[in-house]
């Protein structure tokens, strides 16, 4: 609505502007309500930033202002005082008009600049003459101005008009969930240039090696030679996936403000967090207590995670009336202790480890009536314990007054039928388990009989918890229990789970399991995501589900399958003899593997995507072609392969094969409608927020604040039918989806399937210990524990999940990861060979080399402080401790000398002959001595795992021995030979010390006779050794051929 005295003035300025240089000027704008800046100036056409702006770089301004009675800006520097100008200005826009005469007035106070001379001298900096906004903020009327710092109250007076308010000021930006912490520099890359030098120097060293055979013992030489050459393409595959190690942070602020504050899209705060489904695997209520057990579910449903969005399901594959009827106790006990905990934010939530902590309860603890809270809820839990612990005699007595009625009623029967005589048959009675209901148990019975054994019972499905109220459900003051007022006494849903087991059928062991609670907990609760957890694992961080979730819900989370959480133990012993807490793997390789395509599953403390566990591909993928990986490629998406797959079947002559079997989509779930159904519900739910740019396929806010629909009986018996074992026929569970059978160690083979349809992993370490179990510390167990893992590991080799098998999705360092994987136990037959070298030296006088000549021990000082200062980096960015990393060492030689060894054998005992490998469950229980709570680890049980250490101990100790004999009563001792096989001796020694600490017991119980006799062994055994190969008195000079 410009005027005609208006253009000429415009005109006139554009004229001069192209002729002389501009002046100082200063734009305004103000912010719509949708963060849009909108131009208030003129000369909003006019560019100032051209070949102008060289000598002064500040020479325009935008001033975001409201337009205030107090802030009036003017046009120029010598305009008239502001009442005139403002009428003339009205007069021009309005043209003149009496209804127009406000509104002329709210855009002249837009349009207009502070030109009172007595205000000039303030707006303009005393050298350049620029506009100082800083100075009309704190000189003038303007005060503070706007913004999310201060807020006048006259600023409400205009926020309408101007379409600006606080909120405009207060919308936090969007922030990431999750950031990646590099390694510094200053340590990785020494590290990587170390690795390489020693990669380098092996080289030159094996070359050297070949080139300079030993002429006096060639078969010895060949030996070594073989084995340092397997033991460089061992360490290359365990070295190069710890290239590129990686650290991570959450917020879990930026996690709470984004899902649990109330916004336009979730006005009553309610919680917009995907569900999660905790899973808790149990077998065996007598090597895993049901205390155990019970514990670690409480420290469930005590997480801190919004309760209508979590679920609990215990899978018991035994299906035994102990877990069951303790889970019941624990379900009832968690009705006080979760709102207990939720009142004085208690942690770890695990009852029997919070009493048993030695620090303070009351540290940082405010409530005045904490330690009366406490006194009571210990009182309820050592209740609780004799509870549990009294159920198996409870249930014992049940049975037998049961079933002593039931016989009292048979022989009654049999009585009237015979005319009031029993007869002469002996009556039996089937000793049936029985319910304190006063029915049978469907499960396993006390007295096992037909259709209620471990391999034969019907599925047995039980909601001891039902689903929670959406609202939070307030407690109140009760005499009989602690006061919640104020405290959300809820608590999550909780199910009871065994499997239908029959027999003729394959259970596959625990990997069957976990699959009958996927399918089971896609009926009934359906969430998105899935944590599993071993039954000794308990939350010991209450916050751990919000640490993985930051992880899920952050940008590029939808290309996640699963968070893995480092295994932390309790009960180990002080100097950890046989590296249960196994940090070098979790806190070194486990870390390095997430700087590439995530971590390896290890079977428990994970949280899945439900989505990936059903077999299908990420929404985005690479595939990496060329001889390392080096050339990335996006990857067809699963529509695109849909497709192609469909036109296979049209024309399937014509067609090529898929280009991986792994990359074919899931389609044979089974005749479970319901659970089909739940598929694509599980997989939108569990996407992140749309609430950014970057962030692909994603799902709105608010999407997920509806109530879940309450349980009914049609849900519970699909539920239950969905467990049976006849389900998985002819369906693809455990080939392609779920958890993968034909493994002791399905975890892995689970893991690499997914990384294999392109999908990526990530490795969470919390400040806090996320989850805590136990480990077996007993030599036995643990060696067992081993055997079943090498055994896994050597299955994968021999099976179609050997990565060099994987797709073009796998990384390259990935695949050797993989690799690694299945390698590392056939180390075991040259780890053997190699620790009887040194003994075979000592007992024919010869050694490896000809002589230690300059070459050879330059080439081992070199590869050894090589070796060292990468232990001492990778000790410095892992964070382990030097001891850890020495036990490391230490078991590694004692498990591949034994554990490792017959794993390689009876996995080609399976390959070839096709005799199947069984394993019995690690017990979780402690010694029989209550006093001493690390007394299993003095328990000798043996086995023939020790036969192979035990022989590498004794041949040692007596070739050292006779190799001392043999340099002794020799005419020229030899004793550099004698020196170099010492050394290698004791370097095998050392790492078995641990292992003969374990066979010797408890300290001070080895007889001294024990010790008498090894050394009048070992000397007759050297004496007796030289009478029958007596010392060669002859060596031979060969630079001047003298032979003595």
């Amino acid at each position: 609505m410009a005027t005609s005295s208006g253009s000429p003035k415009k005109s006139s300025s554009s004229s001069g502007a192209a002729a002389r240089p501009p002046h100082q000027s200063v734009k305004f704008a103000r912010r719509t309500s949708s963060g849009r800046v909108v131009s208030l100036s003129r000369d909003d056409d006019l560019d100032m930033s051209g070949e102008f702006a060289g000598q002064n770089d500040y020479i325009n301004y935008t001033v975001l202002m409201p337009p205030t009675p107090d802030n009036q800006p003017g046009a120029g520097s010598d305009a008239k005082p502001d009442g005139p100008q403002r009428r003339r200005m009205g007069d021009e826009e309005g043209g003149g008009g009496n209804a127009t005469a406000a509104a002329a007035a709210k855009m002249d106070r837009r349009m207009s600049v502070m030109k009172s001379s007595d205000n000039k001298s303030m707006l303009l900096r005393s050298q350049t003459g620029d506009f100082d906004h800083n100075r009309w903020l704190f000189e003038t009327k303007g005060k503070y101005g706007i913004g999310n710092a201060f807020w006048s109250a006259e600023a409400e007076e205009y926020g309408s008009e101007s379409g600006m308010s606080m909120s405009d000021f207060m919308d936090k930006p969007w922030k990431p969930l999750t950031r990646k912490v590099k390694v510094p520099a200053a340590v990785l890359s020494p590290y990587r240039l170390l690795v390489v030098i020693r990669a380098v120097s092996l080289g030159f060293f094996l070359a050297w090696r070949i080139r300079n055979p030993n002429p006096d013992a060639m078969w010895l030489w060949g030996m070594s030679i073989v084995c340092e050459i397997w033991f460089a393409f061992s360490w290359l595959l365990d070295i190069l996936p710890k290239l590129n190690p990686i650290n991570r942070a959450t917020d879990l602020a930026a996690l709470r403000d984004k899902f649990e504050q109330p916004s336009q899209a979730n006005p009553h705060g309610r919680s917009d967090l995907p569900g999660v489904d905790v899973f808790v695997s149990t077998a065996d209520p007598e090597k895993e207590p049901p205390l155990v057990t019970g514990n670690t579910i409480l420290s469930i449903l005590a997480a801190d995670y919004p309760v209508e969005k979590l679920s609990c399901y215990i899978s018991d594959d035994g299906g035994a009336i102990l877990t069951f009827e303790a889970m019941a106790e624990a379900v009832n006990f968690a009705e006080v202790w979760v709102p207990f905990c939720r009142k004085h934010n208690i942690e770890p939530r695990n009852p029997d480890s919070y009493f048993s902590n030695k620090t303070d309860p009351t540290k940082n603890k405010k409530r005045p009536d904490f330690v009366k809270d406490r006194r009571w809820i210990k009182r309820e839990y050592d209740e609780f314990k004799v509870r549990i612990n009294g159920l198996p005699e409870a249930i014992r007595k049940r049975s037998e007054t049961y079933n002593s009625k039931e016989e009292m009623k048979e022989k009654k029967l049999a009585r009237e039928k015979n005319g009031g005589v029993l007869p002469l048959d002996p009556i039996s009675v089937t000793k049936a388990t029985w319910m304190a209901d006063g029915t049978h148990w469907p499960g396993t019975w006390l007295n096992p009989t037909a259709d209620h054994s471990k391999g034969d019972h019907a599925g047995i499905l039980q909601v001891m918890s039902k689903f929670p109220e959406n609202e939070a459900v307030m407690g109140h003051q009760d005499e009989k229990k602690l006061d919640f007022t104020g405290v959300d006494i809820r608590i999550p849903m909780f199910a009871y789970v065994s499997r239908e087991k029959r027999p003729g059928y394959d259970h596959n062991k625990k990997a069957g399991a976990m699959n009958a609670m996927v399918r089971a907990s896609a009926i009934l609760s359906n969430g998105p995501f899935i944590l599993n957890l071993d039954c000794d694992h308990y939350i010991y961080n209450s916050q751990a589900l919000k640490e993985g979730m930051c992880f899920m819900m952050d940008r590029g989370g939808d290309r996640i399958c699963y968070i893995q959480f480092p295994q932390r133990f309790e009960g180990i012993d002080p100097s950890d003899r046989y590296a249960n807490h196994n940090t070098v793997f979790f806190d070194g390789n486990m870390r390095a593997l997430d700087g590439l395509q995530g971590p390896v599953y290890v079977g428990t403390g994970c949280m899945f995507r439900r989505y990936a566990l059903y077999g299908y591909h990420p929404p985005r993928a690479n595939e990496y072609s060329g001889m390392f990986g080096q050339l990335k490629s996006p990857a067809p998406n699963a529509a695109a392969m849909q497709s192609h797959l469909q036109s296979e079947e049209d024309d399937s002559d014509t067609q090529p094969l898929a280009s991986h079997p792994d990359l074919t989509l899931p389609k044979k779930f089974g005749n479970s409608t319901m659970f089909t159904e739940s598929i694509a519900i599980a997989e939108y739910q569990g996407r992140p927020l749309a609430d950014h740019i970057s962030i692909k396929n994603g799902r709105p806010p608010g999407a997920l604040l509806l109530p879940r629909p309450p349980l009914d009986a049609p849900t519970v018996a699909e539920a239950i039918a969905v467990i049976s074992c006849w389900y998985e026929d002819k369906t693809e569970w455990g080939e392609r989806i779920g958890w993968i059978y034909g493994s002791v160690t399905e975890d892995v083979v689970t893991g690499y399937r997914m990384h294999n349809r392109g999908w990526r992993s990530v490795y969470c370490i919390t400040k806090r210990d996320a989850f805590r179990g136990t480990a077996p510390i007993n030599l036995t167990d643990r060696l067992h524990q081993v055997l079943r893992w090498a055994t896994g590991s050597v299955e994968i080799f021999f099976s179609r999940n050997n990565a060099f098998l994987g797709s073009k999705r796998l990384k390259f360092l990935q695949r050797i990861a993989y690799l690694n994987v299945g390698i590392y136990p056939f180390t075991s037959f040259f780890l053997v060979v190699y620790c009887f070298l040194p003994a075979l030296s000592l007992f024919t006088g010869h050694f490896i080399v000809q002589s230690l000549n300059i070459a050879f021990l330059t080439y081992l000082l070199i590869i050894t402080i090589c070796l060292t200062l990468i232990s001492l980096l990778e000790v410095k960015w892992s964070g382990i401790g030097l001891e850890e990393w020495w036990r490391n060492e230490q078991f590694w030689v004692i498990g591949g000398t034994s554990a490792h060894l017959a794993a390689v054998l009876q996995g080609l005992l399976k390959v070839i002959a096709g005799i199947e490998i069984s394993f019995t469950l690690t017990s979780k229980s402690a010694g029989e001595d209550v006093d001493d709570v690390y007394a299993d680890l003095y328990i000798v049980k043996w086995t023939s795992l020790f036969i192979m250490p035990l022989t590498i101990i004794v041949v040692n100790i007596v070739a050292v021995v006779i190799g001392c004999s043999r340099t002794l009563y020799s005419v020229i001792p030899q004793w550099s030979k004698l020196m170099g096989g010492a050394f290698f001796s004791f370097w095998v020694l050392a790492h078995m010390y641990p292992f003969a600490k374990g066979l010797m017991g408890r300290r001070g119980r080895v007889p001294t006779i024990v010790y008498v006799w090894s050394g009048l062994v070992s000397i007759t055994v050297s004496l007796l050794w030289i009478s029958i190969s007596p010392p060669d008195d002859s060596v031979n000079v060969s630079s001047g051929g003298v032979q003595v």
